[in-house]
């Protein structure tokens, strides 16, 4: 019997990681690394039970503090001095005690995660957050001004209370101010590097350098939560699922943060272009993921959502550096059509906006109902359009005028014919 007894103490696994309760947590880290899920059940045991004697300790010496002062409110005030010096020793006993607790729950907490990463029991991790949570905190008697004192100027000394608190808050500032600076570097890298690429246009140029500067940011409060000690796991799987609902929730503003990346990335117009988008007709003003802002040439802003924008045609006025002025002029069917045309390419020649490359182009093209229509297509920039075209029609008329040569208007003639009735005929006939 005393055989087989040993023997199955022999078979159960002991700890390898408790024997140094003061263990550095880096050092914990590693030599877990190697341990599967049931060896590190056997290690999770083992720092329970550590948390367990810690606590076992504290309640000891909380019972002995209530019955110190219950001890010292009967006792007489000559005597009243020892028991006092007796409490302040156990409360300094009980500050040391809960930060060796807090030391036994960090490393415990560390062999939980460890289980869990590796897959160990749900239940089984479940009972021991559970129990990790109970076991931890600080419960003082407010009533007791002394023990509340004590505790606070414990908690504010302590190496794993107050002043580990401070590193972490002081650590977590330093890593956002860090992280903020280095976006900005990073963008200004990023600002640098595209303005030699002409094959990247404004928009996206804009984008790439504010996802960079925000995605930047973003690893920096994710750094800095966890320089604050703070579990990021669970908080990102929040993140995951809540990022789930509202893709759901915000389909069409998806189908239009889509489009934004495709505009962005094909190109179809910049800020500061002319264009006609969505049936509106202005310039750009912003593009951003969502939308489409234009300024409309009557000085109204329109807001487009970025799924009319690519899913529709879209006419980039101002793409090009040069646009051809396209007009009609119509002369009357007795006018001369050789001087009309010799004093339309005067016109055209003499505009000192009308560029010479391409050449314009100036014919008579069609014999309408009441005109004789030239075309007059000149090439200009693409900035100086409308001037040539205001321009041109208000010379074609102050010339034409001087000429003698008439720009008719639409006209009918109507032929009246008078066809007598039947009766009237026959007595016409008659009398003949």
């Amino acid at each position: 019997m005393a055989l087989s007894a040993r023997g199955q103490d022999a078979a159960t696994p002991e700890p390898a990681t408790i024997s140094n309760p003061d263990i550095p947590v880096a050092e914990l880290e590693w030599r877990l690394k190697p341990l599967t899920a049931e060896d590190l059940g056997v290690e999770a045991d083992g720092w329970q039970g550590l948390v367990k004697q810690k606590v076992e300790e504290i309640a000891d010496t909380n019972i002995a503090i209530l019955k110190k002062n219950e001890e010292m409110e009967e006792a007489e005030a000559g005597s009243s001095d020892q028991r006092q010096t007796e409490k302040t020793n156990l409360l300094e006993r009980l500050a040391q005690l809960t930060e060796e607790r807090t030391m036994l729950l960090d490393r415990a907490n560390l062999v939980v995660d460890e289980l869990e990463r590796k897959g160990g029991d749900e239940a089984k991790v479940e009972r021991y957050r559970t129990y990790m949570k109970a076991a931890s905190g600080v419960r003082v008697d407010v009533s007791d001004t002394e023990a509340l004192w004590s505790a606070t100027k414990g908690w504010i000394t302590s190496k794993e209370g107050g002043l580990r608190w401070l590193k972490n808050i002081a650590l977590f500032v330093i890593i956002i101010i860090a992280f903020f600076f280095l976006s900005r570097i990073l963008g200004n890298v990023t600002t640098h590097a595209l303005a030699r690429t002409r094959a990247t246009s404004n928009l996206l140029r804009t984008f790439l350098i504010n996802t960079i500067r925000r995605l930047t940011l973003i690893i920096g409060v994710i750094v800095g939560l966890a320089a604050l000690e703070i579990n990021i796991g669970p908080l990102l799987a929040v993140i995951g699922a809540a990022g789930f609902v509202v893709a759901f929730a915000l389909q069409d503003s998806l189908g239009n943060f889509a489009s934004g990346l495709l505009i962005m990335m094909f190109r179809p117009f910049d800020v500061g272009d002319a264009v006609e988008v969505g049936g509106v007709a202005g310039k750009v003003e912003e593009v951003n993921l969502l939308s489409t802002h234009l300024k409309t040439f009557d000085n109204k802003s329109v807001l487009i959502p970025n799924n009319e924008v690519w899913g529709g045609v879209i006419t980039n006025i101002t793409a090009s550096p040069r646009r051809r002025v396209d007009m009609v002029f119509g002369i009357g069917y007795d006018d001369d059509i050789d001087k009309a045309q010799r004093i339309l390419e005067d016109i055209v020649s003499s505009h000192d906006l009308v560029l010479k490359d391409p050449e314009p182009v100036i014919k008579m093209n069609e014999l309408a109902d009441s005109s004789v229509n030239f075309i007059v297509r000149p090439w200009t920039l693409t900035d100086d359009y409308w001037t040539v075209y205001w321009d041109m029609t208000r010379e074609v008329k102050k010339r034409f005028d001087q000429e003698g040569i008439s720009i008719p208007y639409p006209q009918r003639d109507i032929h009246v014919y008078n066809q007598g009735r039947p009766d009237d005929r026959s007595e016409a006939e008659g009398a003949a």
